[in-house]
């Protein structure tokens, strides 16, 4: 998905949609330090309507939006070389697809409209047009420059393990919000975060990685590696493993979303190469974290499955947050909902997912107000 793509324009015209939030707002500041490269034409957030203001104001942008619909319109009217989606949640699919509708560049943090839309999304993409902006999957393109399709034996995508890493279910049952909430790497909104303890993130990074490059599911790992230094890589067929480390940033998979291929200097830091280090490598514990099992028999069976695991859990993890729910309910919720979803027979659509979406949403509601 990864070659060809949209012409480079000498100064690249972006489009952030959710620029208050963390990634939009570490977008700036990459725009910041390279005048000479990009260009704000447009900015959206969800409700943080002063901020929004702030940004426009100090970036010079007379299109801004408020809101997912409002997000989509500004994406449908204003001329841009890249789209930036760093949305969080179901509501980025609208504007993922008008990006791609339009032929613009699509700079995807928004991982859940390319897990919920699937072919639907895939299928408007041209070649090149949607470059990955989470750190696993921007590993793994950058990996995967060094071979063809044909030659990739599989995909091993890095996870910190989150803050509850080495405990067991029973440890888990009882944690907090504020403890999921302390990651040790990453700093994140609520829903990312949350998710990451869960491992519920890693889960839908498998099925995005199975999405953007094509890998079945079987040929696609997840190891443990707390240091969060190598954010992926891709083992190839004569047993070779290429892995791309950096420290952990998120302003260099920012970077290179927003100029693929090229790469902006002195975004990061680089690993100090002349000191100690030690990285460690863990398995996955599958039964204290289902959630990696749960999302890869979900992504194999595609069609609506993926929009109702994703809008479950986001029923799920707002109930743990407001005290409705324990933690290792989560996912329990998500699979329960999965289990009894029948999958329409028509053709994937747009109002199909949102009418799977919706009906996740019910359904984890109920399980949830009748456990």
């Amino acid at each position: 998905m990864l070659h060809g793509g949209a012409k480079i324009s000498t100064v690249r015209r972006v489009i952030i949609l959710g620029s208050t939030g963390s990634i939009g707002t570490q977008a700036l500041e990459v725009i910041s330090a390279n005048p000479d490269r990009f260009q704000v034409v447009g900015l959206s957030a969800g409700t943080q309507a002063e901020l929004l203001a702030e940004q426009a104001r100090a970036y010079g942008v007379t299109h801004t939006a408020l809101g997912a619909d409002a997000s989509e319109d500004l994406v449908r009217a204003v001329d841009a070389d890249v789209v930036l989606n760093g949305m969080t949640g179901a509501v980025g699919l609208g504007p993922t697809l008008a990006t791609l509708e339009r032929g613009m560049t699509l700079a995807l943090a928004n991982k859940e409209s390319l897990i919920i839309g699937g072919s639907l999304v895939t299928e408007a993409a041209a070649p090149g047009q949607i470059v990955p902006v989470d750190s696993e999957h921007s590993a793994i393109a950058q990996c995967l420059v060094s071979g063809t399709h044909g030659e990739v034996r599989r995909l091993v995508l890095t996870a910190s393990g989150g803050p509850f890493r080495g405990r067991s279910p029973e440890e888990l049952r009882d944690v907090t919000p504020q403890q999921a909430l302390a990651h040790p790497t990453w700093d994140m909104g609520l829903m990312v975060t949350t998710n990451s303890a869960t491992l519920m993130n890693k889960g839908l990074e498998v099925i995005e990685a199975s999405l953007l490059f094509d890998i079945d599911y079987a040929d696609i790992s997840v190891t443990v590696h707390p240091q969060s230094v190598i954010h992926s890589m891709v083992e190839f067929v004569d047993g070779s493993t290429l892995a791309q480390a950096s420290p952990p940033d998120m302003k260099l998979p920012i970077a290179l979303g927003l100029d693929w291929p090229r790469r902006v200097p002195h975004v990061t830091a680089a690993v100090d190469w002349t000191s100690a280090h030690t990285w460690t490598f863990e398995p996955l514990d599958e039964v204290a974290f289902p959630a990696v099992a749960l999302a890869k028999s979900v992504g194999a069976q595609g069609g609506t499955f993926p929009a109702v695991m994703n809008a479950a859990n986001e029923v799920a993890v707002l109930a743990f947050h407001a005290g409705r729910l324990g933690f290792t309910d989560i996912v329990d919720t998500v699979k329960r909902v999965v289990d009894v979803h029948t999958a329409p027979t028509d053709a994937l659509s747009r109002e199909l997912l949102l009418d799977a979406d919706a009906w996740a949403r019910a359904t984890a509601r109920d399980v949830i107000d009748h456990r």
